[in-house]
């Protein structure tokens, strides 16, 4: 590298995070979603970058689809996953979650989960760009604005994107350690309602029905499908019901989160909670939901890409190990359809909290690991 030729400073790169990061996105806001939108089309504009805004629905906010300045806007190239949406609502960083920079770590809403991944991939194409090197692919960098709630609104564009991709790079926070994600869980969601018939609890206790009693025991059932062996869990983590202390309960509610290893071990779970009847014949069960993300095993092609990574990261200076996780993201609608590697933003710690920080000193390791990815991977993937 010449003296000449820029290098990636992690001042500069933690003040980009910043100035994301204090732009608000809460995923249920669409037009704060919108505001960083903005931003990040500002940003990437400022690079010469072709940016395509798909416009929201439903009531979220619009995805961005950027192409890096050069190559063939139709060609086969690699597609980086990002989301701008964060679960923090509009006001944390003034209150309970101000910016701020303490010894290695960095504070703020969304600063790991996911705007410090989301701004090193962009920190690596404007690299690119100020060192005047292309890739021999195309890079497309797509920013999903719901995430958070399962991307019902941008499936579709990332399994449109992964079709053309030679790789999938997904810049979800780095595992304990730095380590990167080959593999993730499925996840179903489900929604359980039953009715049963009130009475007043003291008078005509014995006409009644409880929704509540017949909801507790089912959430027994539930629960117990948990085998920690297969990897399969199922957890009851909402649950409302009844309207007063002395009626008989007519009505509870429960929703219900399940994470799958592979599609026989979720076809068998799914069917078997589909099939639960209630104890009570008096009350009625109904069940709506089903898999949110399907599962995404590691593939010897994802192997390949991972060793790849691996030979990026030891010339860099770090060990890369990969993990599987029983977490969902958006690498689990693309891992069938291209090699995926998730995990590739930055290290830190506490997501979706209030203590949510990224490790400084991962910045620039984590951006040169996305460059090197960025300038290496051709369609033969792993080839140098």
């Amino acid at each position: 590298m010449s003296a000449n030729t820029p290098r990636l400073d992690t001042a500069e790169i933690l003040a980009g995070i910043q100035e994301w990061v204090e732009i608000e996105s809460p995923t249920t806001d669409a037009a704060a979603v919108n505001r960083m939108a903005d931003k990040v089309q500002a940003d990437y504009a400022a690079i010469g970058a072709r940016i395509e805004r798909i416009p929201g629905r439903d009531g979220f906010g619009d995805h961005l689809l950027v192409t890096s300045p050069w190559g063939d806007e139709s060609a086969p190239g690699i597609l980086v996953l990002s989301h701008i949406d964060t679960v923090h609502d509009v006001g944390t960083i003034a209150d309970k979650l101000p910016f701020r920079v303490e010894g290695d770590s960095a504070y703020g809403p969304g600063i790991v989960d996911m705007k410090g991944g989301a701004y090193i991939a962009f920190a690596a194409m404007r690299h690119l760009v100020r060192a005047g090197r292309i890739t021999r692919v195309p890079i497309r960098h797509l920013l999903v604005s719901e995430e958070e709630v399962g991307s019902p609104t941008s499936r579709e564009h990332i399994e449109r994107e992964a079709r053309r991709a030679i790789a999938v790079l997904v810049t979800e926070p780095a595992r304990e350690g730095g380590r990167i994600v080959v593999a993730r869980k499925g996840v179903a969601r489900f929604d359980l309602h039953i009715t049963g018939i009130p009475a007043h609890s003291g008078a005509r206790h014995q006409d009644g029905r409880s929704a509540i009693k017949e909801m507790a025991r089912q959430i027994l059932d539930i629960e117990a499908m948990t085998d920690y062996t297969s990897g399969l869990t199922v957890n009851v983590g909402v649950v409302s019901g009844g309207t007063r202390a002395n009626v008989v309960a007519s009505e509870a509610r429960a929703e219900i989160d399940m994470r799958v290893p592979n599609p026989t071990i979720s076809e068998i779970a799914i069917a078997r909670l589909q099939a639960i009847k209630p104890y009570d014949p008096d009350t009625t069960l109904t069940l709506t939901g089903g898999l949110n993300r399907p599962g995404y095993e590691k593939s010897p092609e994802i192997e390949a890409l991972f060793q790849h990574a691996r030979k990026i990261a030891a010339d860099i200076g770090f060990d890369l190990q990969g993990l599987t996780t029983g977490g969902g993201s958006d690498g689990n609608f693309t891992a069938s359809i291209a090699p995926t590697l998730d995990g590739l933003g930055v290290d830190g710690r506490d997501a979706h909290t209030h203590k949510e920080q990224l490790y400084v000193s991962s910045i620039v390791p984590r951006a040169k690991l996305l460059l090197g990815l960025y300038e290496t991977l051709l369609g033969n993937v792993g080839s140098p």
